[in-house]
């Protein structure tokens, strides 16, 4: 049993011995692809789901009772300002004009013979011929003629206003809508509402930030991660369902001044043209927010960034063409790739292909990536919650 037991152990302790490690001196480097850490401005942009909205809708009212005689234009057509939309029944105001065109003579006539009065009073008074009471007489009669004739005016004024509310047309351009009201209907203040007419250039797009957002941002631009564009004059982009670009591009022409309790963010709205009516209210797009650089930023592609026990890390190519384990901090996403915030410098050489079966210290033969710098005309969009601010 004893000779049995040593037998055991020698085996054990051979078969040990021969476990060979990891890499051995003679055996093959590891081939990698890799890319040199080179930091650069980089232009990036912030999109957001928005909905549109028309920057000036009317509701085209009727402003006196009467019935309706006509409607004139083509419901959900273009319509043009001063455009004629509806005429209702004018005959019962054209009287009410007659009528107090005709009080108005009648109330010059008088007030004619009162100045005629007082103009034969006043030579007699002054011959003591008449009264002081009799020119006092005189002169309150003229200028109660003189009021009533105002007063005439004033009917008459209101007597062609009412008129002129016969004829209903468009105050601005736009598009129409719907008919509420037919011809031949009583229209009264109960049902005063005849259709309305929505502008469609510019057009506006709301979209929200929540707090944390805005907060996150800040934290950026304080720490010099993100610069701003000269006074907050971002470029906006709108991106339809498609995910074709919008040939008009806007900018932010509000922000709110106070922050939603229901929802928790804050508006934002950016105006921008839409001369041929190609987007129309209440539709959902995107607007892409575009002005932003990361000063001398670095990034990597996102398949070079691992996550271990301790969090992310990248196997860095030492000058000996080893790799060694290097601890990042991330940033915002950037198309495919992501910043590092902390952890990589300038001419660090960054294993980007070939890292999964990497072991610190392990010999490897590195093929190096040419990395292009990104374009201002195509800056990408950043995927986390970065996002301009108002301050």
């Amino acid at each position: 049993m004893c000779l049995l037991a040593t037998a055991i152990i020698v085996s054990g302790l051979q078969a040990g011995c021969q476990k060979t490690p990891p890499q051995s001196q003679g055996s093959s480097p590891v081939s990698v692809t890799s890319m040199k850490v080179v930091p650069r401005d980089v232009p990036v942009s912030f999109e957001y789901v928005a909905r549109t909205q028309s920057s000036h809708q009317v509701e085209i009212r009727a402003r006196v009772s009467g019935f309706l005689d006509k409607k004139v234009y083509t419901e959900g057509a273009d319509v043009k300002e001063g455009q004629l939309l509806f005429l209702l029944d004018p005959k019962p105001f054209q009287a009410q004009v007659n009528g107090a065109a005709a009080a108005l003579a009648r109330q010059k006539a008088a007030q004619e013979n009162a100045r005629a009065n007082l103009g034969r009073v006043k030579p007699l008074v002054a011959q003591n011929a008449l009264s002081q009471k009799d020119l006092e007489d005189a002169v309150g009669s003229y200028e109660m003629a003189s009021a009533a004739v105002e007063q005439a005016k004033t009917q008459l004024q209101t007597a062609e206003l009412d008129l002129s509310y016969c004829t209903i047309r468009s105050p601005l351009s736009g598009i129409s809508g719907a008919a509420l009201q037919q011809e031949g209907a009583y229209v009264s203040q109960a049902n005063s509402h005849l259709t309305t007419v929505t502008a469609l250039s510019p057009l506006w797009a709301n979209f929200s930030l929540s707090e944390n957002e805005l907060n996150h941002y800040y934290e950026q631009v304080d720490r010099g991660l993100i610069r701003r564009p000269p006074n907050n004059n971002f470029l906006a982009e709108i991106v339809l369902i498609d995910g074709s670009i919008f040939p008009h591009t806007g900018r932010i022409t509000f922000t709110s001044p106070s922050f939603n309790p229901k929802t928790g963010t804050f508006l934002f709205r950016v105006s921008f043209d839409n001369p041929k009516g190609w987007l129309r209210p209440n539709q959902y797009v995107r607007v892409r927010l575009k002005g932003s650089v990361r000063p001398k930023a670095i990034s990597v592609p996102q398949r070079a960034v691992q996550q271990g026990a301790k969090g992310h890390f990248v196997w860095l190519v030492t000058q000996e063409k080893k790799v060694d384990l290097r601890p990042v901090a991330l940033g915002d996403y950037y198309g495919n790739d992501v910043f590092i915030n902390q952890g990589l410098k300038a001419g660090d050489q960054v294993v980007v292909d070939g890292g999964l079966t990497l072991a610190p210290g392990l010999q490897v033969v590195s093929k190096l990536l040419t990395v292009e710098s990104p374009s201002n005309n195509a800056s990408p969009t950043l995927k986390s919650g970065s996002t301009p601010g108002r301050r």
